[in-house]
């Protein structure tokens, strides 16, 4: 892991040019002729806050304190993780003519995403914070923490794309595949509802988007720090496909030309 982590250091130093300019790039294509440009970063989530309120607040706030950050932690976190991965699972093919005729690090446009896809994803925690005051949620050192899940779920983005970037090079199908797998996991991570009204409630710690999103309530809305397992079972989920993205990687980095 960590000669995987030098050479993947040594090749964005190597080609720091043209990272920067894929970033610059993402930026200017996602934005492109809109009138808010960066804007809807923000309203976006939002905007999906106010309908799920609207529609499930009868059902579900009155069993749910601070109902309003409870949604839009689930929101943004999972915001984060859908364009991370869909946006990478399209980098290789997007940047095919450049690499063809190029010979630099393949990763190098999976991670110009997810640089665009964090910056997004800053920009809508610092919204998140005034929610934060406007429902009477007071700062303190423990939010502090928030910066690990961040961190476990940039890594776990970027393996999901790793793996999804190659897949689409072989299926294109993958695709239409994935947005339905999207779909199923915004079920099953309790956005609007509490996992506590099911039997097993363990069962949802097998979905790694709503162990990131979970994190994020306990510091903010009880104030509590995770314990030490449920730290380690955030690295594991991160770690664990950042190295299956690698070896993905590894295995077919010949191969994607033949297929491009």
């Amino acid at each position: 892991m960590n000669n995987s982590v030098t050479r993947l250091m040594q090749g964005i130093r190597k080609n720091h040019f043209l990272f920067e300019q894929l970033v610059h790039r993402d930026f200017t294509q996602k934005y492109k002729r809109s009138i808010l440009g960066m804007g809807w970063s923000v309203l976006s989530p939002l905007l999906t806050l106010l309908i799920m309120k609207i529609v499930f607040s009868s059902f579900f706030a009155k069993h749910i304190p601070h109902y309003t950050i409870y949604l839009l932690s689930g929101n943004i976190v999972l915001s984060y993780y859908k364009e991370a991965t869909k946006n990478g699972m399209s980098s290789l093919v997007d940047n095919a003519k450049i690499f063809t005729k190029i010979n630099v690090p393949k990763y190098m446009f999976l991670l110009s995403k997810n640089v665009s896809a964090l910056v997004n994803f800053g920009l809508t925690v610092l919204v998140y914070f005034i929610f934060c005051l406007f429902d009477g949620i007071l700062f303190h050192p423990r939010m502090l923490l928030l910066v690990y899940p961040v961190l476990c779920l940039l890594l776990f983005n970027i393996g999901v794309g790793l793996v999804l970037s190659a897949m689409f090079v072989f299926f294109r199908d993958i695709r239409y595949l994935y947005d339905v797998f999207l779909t199923m996991i915004t079920y099953l991570s309790a956005i609007f509802y509490s996992v506590d009204r099911f039997a097993h409630p363990e069962l949802f710690l097998l979905n790694p988007v709503y162990v990131y999103i979970k994190y994020f309530r306990l510091i903010v809305i009880d104030g509590k720090i995770p314990s030490l397992p449920y730290h380690l079972l955030c690295a594991f989920y991160a770690l664990i496909f950042v190295a299956a993205g690698g070896l993905v990687y590894r295995r077919h980095n010949h191969s994607f030309l033949y297929y491009l």
